[in-house]
């Protein structure tokens, strides 16, 4: 038995998709009909499985993929939506979605897909197998490389002074530099992460942990 929450703004669809559940021998635990309330009753439901409908009022069905996720990591988020654009489906895959069916799937493929994903598999509408594979093995590559990784050893030296808010002429003092020779760094790292400024450059600093001497 599978702990099912069942997201849909479409009563015919919600009553369906619950109906067909628990003829199957699951558990809805919960039913919403927009983001806001599904948000509000997932903490207490617990459910293993969230079956979501995408286009639903505010928050839509992938900022709830997004919350429920970061809520509960070990969720699964079976996406059932009338769309099977690839836009839509990426941006549920990379919202933390393990499974994405169209609702022209038959009840037997939907309680199938609710099992398998709820047993850790992920499971997806044929046809679109291909597309959500190469987004998994292009997201498998990891993230991208550390912006910090680009600058050179004395340019992140000198960010992290910039992100304790230390001046040009005291970072130029403590690292024995010319004025205009720390100006030319920070220009330069500027230029490396796309900032137009200071202070976009000590606000990202300070985000990334560079005002902190165990960096």
């Amino acid at each position: 038995m599978v702990r099912v929450m069942v997201v849909d703004d479409h009563p015919m669809w919600r009553d369906a998709v619950e109906r067909d559940l628990a003829a199957a021998g699951h558990q809805v635990v919960a039913v919403a009909s927009d983001g806001r309330e599904a948000l509000a009753r997932f903490p207490a439901a617990a459910p293993e499985v969230v079956v979501l409908d995408l286009q639903i009022p505010g928050p839509d069905g992938v900022q709830v993929t997004t919350q429920v996720v970061a809520h509960d990591p070990n969720v699964r988020v079976l996406i059932l939506s009338a769309s099977g654009e690839q836009a839509d489906v990426l941006e549920a895959i990379k919202a933390g979605a393990t499974g994405y069916l169209v609702k022209s799937a038959s009840s037997a493929d939907l309680v199938q897909a609710v099992e398998r994903v709820a047993a850790g598999d992920t499971v997806f509408t044929p046809g679109l197998a291909g597309l959500v594979l190469g987004e998994f093995r292009r997201m498998s590559e990891g993230p991208q490389d550390d912006p910090v990784d680009q600058l050179t050893e004395r340019e992140t030296e000198v960010l992290k002074m910039v992100a304790k808010g230390m001046s040009y002429k005291q970072i130029a003092q403590r690292l024995v530099l010319s004025h205009r020779t720390v100006q030319n760094h920070v220009q330069n790292t500027l230029r490396k992460l796309q900032m137009n400024n200071r202070v976009q450059l000590t606000r990202w600093a300070i985000e990334h942990g560079l005002d902190d001497d165990d960096r």
